[in-house]
C-alpha cells in the first residue's frame, strides 16, 4: 500500500510536540509537578546535554510523526478522521505503554498521567495536522 505522505506537514507535526512540550512541561502546567515525581531539582535539569537532547526528540518525534502518516496515509483522511487516529494513537498505545511501565518501575498515578497525557495531546496534534494538511 503506498501512502500519500505530506512530508512538510510531517515535519511541522513533528514540530509541534516542542511547542506542546515546552508549554506542558513549563512551571505554567506541569513542569514542577514533573520535576517531584521525577525528584529532579533545577539543577538537576540544567545538568544535560540540551542540544543532544532536543536534536535526539526530534529525531524521535520526528520517527513518530512519520509512522503516524503511514496509518493517516489515505487521501480520504481529513483533519477530523486524523485527530481521532492520532488521539487512538496517543491514548490506546502510547499512554497505556507508559502506565504498564510506570506500573513495573513503582511511578505515581501523577507521573503516568503527566507523561501519558501529554503523548495523547502530542499525538492528537499530529493527527490533525497532518489530516488537515493534505
Amino acid at each position: 500500500m503506498e501512502a500519500n505522505l505530506n512530508h512538510l506537514a510531517i515535519v511541522v507535526a513533528a514540530l509541534s510536540t516542542f511547542l506542546l512540550g515546552g508549554i506542558w512541561y513549563s512551571p505554567i502546567l506541569f513542569g514542577k509537578a514533573w520535576q517531584r515525581e521525577n525528584n529532579l531539582t533545577d539543577e538537576d535539569l540544567k545538568k544535560g546535554n540540551m542540544p543532544k537532547i532536543f536534536g535526539f526528540t526530534f529525531i524521535f518525534s520526528l520517527v513518530m510523526a512519520y509512522n503516524l502518516g503511514f496509518f493517516l496515509g489515505d487521501p480520504s483522511i481529513d483533519a477530523t478522521t486524523g485527530m481521532l487516529y492520532g488521539f487512538l494513537t496517543g491514548f490506546g498505545w502510547i499512554a497505556m505503554a507508559i502506565f504498564i511501565n510506570g506500573l513495573f518501575e513503582h511511578k505515581s498515578t501523577r507521573y503516568m498521567l503527566i507523561n501519558g497525557g501529554y503523548m495523547i495531546v502530542a499525538l492528537t496534534m499530529m493527527g490533525l495536522i497532518i489530516g488537515a494538511w493534505r
